[in-house]
């Protein structure tokens, strides 16, 4: 399958976003962190000296279009596949090809692989060889974080370059010149009020196949005035877009992102935050189950002791999920996610359990001293099990100082309680019991 095949015929009943496409840098719009002026990909490509690179980012950012642009500047041969429809003996005849072609006229090769991360493990190291030999030099495209998704041994020989969602700027820039453009809406008569084409903007989260899609859909659609112009108001455009696209992938890199946004919120202590995170991982088809997990470490985690009914509320809302389902435990996680993004915080929980099994590691089993050992077995007495045990209901205010750690380990000490929440109270009491 081309790709980039730009026929006549095909070009002119293609959608917007097709006949759109770039042809040179100096049409690309947006990712001006790699593509910008004295950028090095940007040198390497004008230059044609480009080495083997992983795309990565998420739709309608311009991975593809990239892609396009490097075969109309490069003077290697240029081919282009998607992983979605080619195997492994087409990847094998490709290689061969590249082989020959540097062998016996001295060109490069330049593949262009399409979604990279469909390729399995083993059609992945078809490409290897001719990749560090230099007779492929590999463009791969992926929505997916190539860290997960790309043998390690591809991407030591390759570079990566993210590409970031575009801004609302590249999108109205997009958008006026598909307005302008004979390729685009040029030879249509027709008015996009600013409001409409901000709409546009605002929707496509950072996706140019989407505002040229919705655009071209609203003044297709738009009925033409006495004049002859179709008119887009907002209207128009609200109805041509109905639908707000929120972009999460539940396997991928941007459901890490948000989870990770999501806790750092609940962390920092911002409700609001913390909702609106936990929204869109709601509207985009999250597990619920998922989230939910998720707050009961962060209750245990960063609130702990300072408030352990955190962890009780977070208890709840799995409880209460269980039993109602969604939509209605929506509610109940977020009473949950608002009682532990407010509460007091502390990590002395997780430090103390850490700084132990650290200890175990490191120290290995010591014996438990007698007098802490069981005394139920037959025989135990006359080991000496128990002996000199102290219990603790038989003193006042129900303790007594004894030792309750193993003999090499007197000045152990990993629970440093802080001065947060109920656990100020615990720090006064612990401070009490250490220093009798």
């Amino acid at each position: 399958m081309d790709l980039f095949d730009q026929s006549p015929l095909r070009h002119a009943n293609s959608p917007l976003a097709v006949r759109m496409r770039p042809e040179s840098l100096e049409e690309y719009v947006g990712q001006e962190h790699i593509l910008g002026e004295g950028k090095l990909l940007r040198r390497a490509i004008a230059e044609d000296v480009l080495r083997s690179i992983i795309l990565y980012g998420p739709p309608g950012v311009g991975k593809t279009t990239l892609g396009y642009v490097i075969s109309q500047t490069t003077k290697a041969s240029f081919v282009n596949v998607s992983a979605t429809t080619t195997g492994a003996t087409e990847l094998k005849r490709l290689a061969g090809e590249a082989r020959d072609r540097r062998a016996f006229h001295g060109q490069r090769t330049i593949l262009f692989v399409d979604e990279i991360q469909r390729l399995n493990k083993g059609q992945q190291d078809v490409l290897l060889p001719a990749v560090e030999q230099g007779d492929l030099v590999l463009i791969g495209a992926t929505t997916e974080n190539p860290f997960f998704e790309v043998n390690a041994a591809l991407l030591s020989r390759s570079q990566i370059y993210k590409l970031e969602p575009l801004t609302a700027q590249d999108l109205l820039r997009i958008a006026r010149n598909a307005l302008e453009s004979p390729r685009g809406l040029g030879e249509i008569k027709c008015t996009v009020t600013d409001d409409a084409l901000g709409h546009l903007a605002r929707i496509a989260n950072g996706d140019a196949r989407v505002m040229l899609n919705n655009l071209e859909f609203a003044v297709m659609t738009a009925l033409p005035n006495a004049e002859g112009v179709r008119v887009v108001d907002l209207a128009a455009a609200e109805e041509a877009a109905q639908a707000q696209r929120v972009r999460y992938d539940k396997s991928g890199d941007n459901h890490y992102d948000v989870i990770s946004a999501f806790i750092k919120s609940l962390r920092g202590s911002d409700p609001d935050a913390a909702l609106y995170w936990y929204a869109r991982m709601v509207y985009a088809g999250e597990d619920p189950r998922f989230i939910v997990r998720r707050l009961l470490v962060h209750a245990a985690e960063d609130v702990g002791m300072a408030d352990p009914n955190a962890l009780l509320m977070a208890q709840a809302a799995g409880f209460a999920l269980e039993w109602l389902g969604m939509p209605e435990a929506r509610i109940p996680i977020a009473q949950a996610i608002i009682y532990i993004a407010t509460a007091p915080k502390s990590n002395s929980v997780i430090t103390a359990v850490d700084a132990a099994l650290a200890t175990v590691e490191k120290r290995g089993a010591e014996p438990v001293p007698i007098h802490l050992r069981d005394t139920h077995y037959p025989g135990a007495a006359k080991l000496g099990h128990g002996k000199g045990y102290k219990y603790p209901h038989d003193y006042p205010h129900h303790y007594v100082a004894q030792n309750y750690l193993p003999e090499n380990l007197q000045d152990f000490r990993v629970y440093f309680p802080s001065i947060q929440g109920r656990e100020k109270v615990i720090k006064e009491r612990l401070e009490y019991f250490r220093k009798r």
